[in-house]
C-alpha cells in the first residue's frame, strides 16, 4: 500500500509522467511478430528516413505503422512544439493483444482452430 494522502500520491505519479511525444494503436489486426519485423527496421532512425523505409516496405504492417508514425510526428509538433526535422524514433514496440479464435472445418468431421492475433503498437519519438 502506498503511504501518504491520495492527492500527494497523484502529484508524485504525475510528476514522473513521460513527456516524450508518442502514438499508440490498440487492437491492430497484425500479429506482434510481423509488426516487429517492420518496427526493427525504423528503430533509432530519424523520422524522414523512417517514413522512407515504411513507404517502400512491402509488408502490410508498414502501412499501418507509417500512419502511426505520422500521428506521433503531428503530436510532437502540435502538443510539444517540436520541429519535425529534429525528431527520431527513440522507442517502438508491439505488445500482444487479444486473440480471436475461429474454427475451420476439416476432413472427417474434425475442426481446426484458427487464431487471429492482434497487437498494441507504440511509437515514441524524441528530439536530437
Amino acid at each position: 500500500m502506498a503511504k501518504g494522502h491520495r492527492a500527494q500520491i497523484k502529484r508524485e505519479r504525475n510528476a514522473n509522467k513521460d513527456t516524450r511525444p508518442s502514438a499508440k494503436l490498440s487492437y491492430a489486426r497484425i500479429p506482434t511478430q510481423k509488426a516487429c519485423f517492420v518496427l526493427d527496421a525504423i528503430r533509432g532512425k530519424d523520422v524522414e528516413t523512417a517514413l522512407g523505409i515504411l513507404a517502400y516496405n512491402p509488408r502490410y504492417a508498414s502501412s499501418v505503422i507509417e500512419k502511426l508514425l505520422k500521428s506521433a510526428i503531428a503530436n510532437a509538433e502540435n502538443n510539444n512544439g517540436m520541429k519535425a526535422e529534429n525528431l527520431y524514433v527513440e522507442e517502438c514496440y508491439a505488445n500482444k493483444g487479444p486473440t480471436m479464435k475461429r474454427v475451420k472445418p476439416r476432413a472427417q468431421g474434425r475442426a481446426y482452430r484458427i487464431e487471429k492475433r492482434m497487437s498494441h503498437i507504440t511509437v515514441v519519438l524524441n528530439e536530437r
